[in-house]
């Protein structure tokens, strides 16, 4: 267990979207918004959680046949593309209060994928060995 990755600012920002999608979830849920809103967040929510557990867990470092870094900053930015569409509509329209709120949510959660999405980019290492022990530049 890395326990040093939940201190980190990768760890902070996997933490936090991972509970503005619960609470994106939680909004769209109660207030009987369209099932694709509540669908979107419930995804958020299991992927985010299963990437931060790849990292606590770092079986990244045992699975090495994928760019893990990379695969996570591909979702981050899949992700914000679709909250962006679908939490625009869900404040555009704003059925009622619970869906405006899970929209606010949403748009948050926007801001932290494309946040996450930075902070992976600056990590990936370009056409260098991937590892620990390269140092930093």
């Amino acid at each position: 267990v890395d326990s040093g990755f939940v201190s980190s600012a990768r760890g902070a920002v996997k933490i936090a979207r991972t509970v503005v999608a619960f609470v994106t979830f939680l909004c769209f849920v109660a207030s009987r918004a369209h099932e694709a809103y509540s669908a979107l967040a419930a995804l958020e929510v299991t992927v985010t959680a299963l990437f931060f557990v790849l990292y606590l867990l770092q079986l990244d470092k045992r699975l090495s046949w994928l760019c893990w870094p990379l695969a996570d900053l591909f979702n981050s930015v899949i992700a914000a593309l679709f909250l962006l569409v679908v939490c625009l509509f869900a404040v555009t329209i704003k059925t009622n209060k619970g869906t405006l709120a899970g929209g606010v949510f949403g748009l948050v959660l926007l801001v932290l994928c494309v946040l996450d999405a930075v902070i992976l980019f600056q990590k990936i290492s370009f056409g260098q060995p991937r590892g620990s022990n390269t140092p930093a530049k």
